[in-house]
């Protein structure tokens, strides 16, 4: 199977692409390298690509001639939809690009999936659309109510292709992804960074906050799953699923484990609230698991790998 995977050069869109290349698929990529955080980041990871013959072409979906031209060009049989811009925080202060991107740029490729007879296509959603709701955050809930730019594109999103003409489109929230060449606006990240630095870490909401912490590699064998388990042949498919570690972690804990493998002590800064954040996530992936997905790193085994990366890309000792 031919499968095109956009944002490509970036964090998920990296790993989707070396498993399913190391599951026997064809992939292409295509990402806007934006700036959103350092394109030297990006940049590695696609020369990591290259090697292996997926090749990421630099393609903005907001430019639909330039996306249609090269769907012409590279005949795929699936695309899996993981560009955006992400970040609750910063499309607080920035909301058109996510409008603009997130929003009109996933339009432009369902009408060019649907132009071209793509049928199958797997999309990022995020957690962010069901804040406020009861936890765990199940997917037969109401949306909720979303406190950024950000979440409101992801509704959008799951609306424009459950209105799509495509035969099978599956939606995939997934919950504070993390791990090895992962983004350095998320916490892990960044405080690895402050840390190794001597700088301080802000603890919003003066540290007491939940996350359902997710390695990437776990993310990534719930999108092998969903690609899988459902084959569109008959009927229109319309799915969405929770991709979650399933427990909650303290931000304590977490940060406990990046001082314990950084072999530092953080410098600790409680803060109040941010207006764009939750104090808690919780997935419930039973829909998820019946079909075979069951995450298999705890925190802690993450974190360490995380570190482990950072040391060696950024030659810390």
């Amino acid at each position: 199977m031919k499968i095109l995977i956009t944002g490509c050069a970036g964090f998920i869109g990296f790993h989707t692409a070396l498993r399913m290349k190391n599951e026997g698929h064809e992939v292409c990529g295509i990402d806007s390298y934006n700036n959103y955080y350092d394109r030297e980041l990006k940049y590695a990871r696609s020369r990591i690509l290259s090697e292996l013959n997926i090749i990421v072409e630099r393609i903005d979906l907001f430019n639909h001639s330039a996306l249609v031209s090269y769907i012409y060009r590279n005949r795929v049989d699936m695309v899996i939809h993981l560009a955006a811009y992400a970040g609750v925080r910063y499309s607080l202060e920035h909301p058109k690009k996510y409008i603009n991107n997130n929003i009109m740029g996933t339009n432009n490729l369902i009408k060019t999936c649907e132009d071209f007879g793509i049928k199958k296509v797997i999309y990022a959603s995020t957690s962010c659309v069901m804040s406020g709701n009861p936890l765990p955050w199940r997917e037969d809930e109401k949306l909720g109510i979303p406190l950024s730019p950000y979440g409101y594109s992801k509704i959008a999103n799951e609306s424009q292709f459950h209105m799509s003409k495509l035969q099978m489109a599956v939606g995939l929230r997934f919950f504070t992804v993390y791990g090895p060449w992962g983004r350095p606006d998320m916490a892990l990240f960044s405080f690895c960074a402050k840390i190794v630095k001597g700088e301080p870490i802000q603890l919003f909401n003066y540290g007491n906050m939940k996350r359902d912490f997710t390695y990437v590699h776990d993310i990534v064998d719930g999108i092998v799953k969903v690609m899988n388990y459902h084959n569109p042949h008959v009927h229109q498919i319309r799915q969405i699923y929770n991709i979650g570690y399933g427990q909650q972690v303290d931000l304590m804990r977490f940060v406990d484990a990046i001082e314990k493998n950084l072999g530092r002590t953080a410098v600790k800064q409680l803060v109040e609230k941010h207006p764009a954040d939750v104090d808690e996530t919780w997935s419930d992936t039973s829909k998820l698991q019946a079909i075979g997905y069951k995450p298999t790193t705890s925190i802690e085994e993450g974190v360490e790998k995380f570190v482990e990366w950072y040391k060696q890309y950024y030659e810390v000792n």
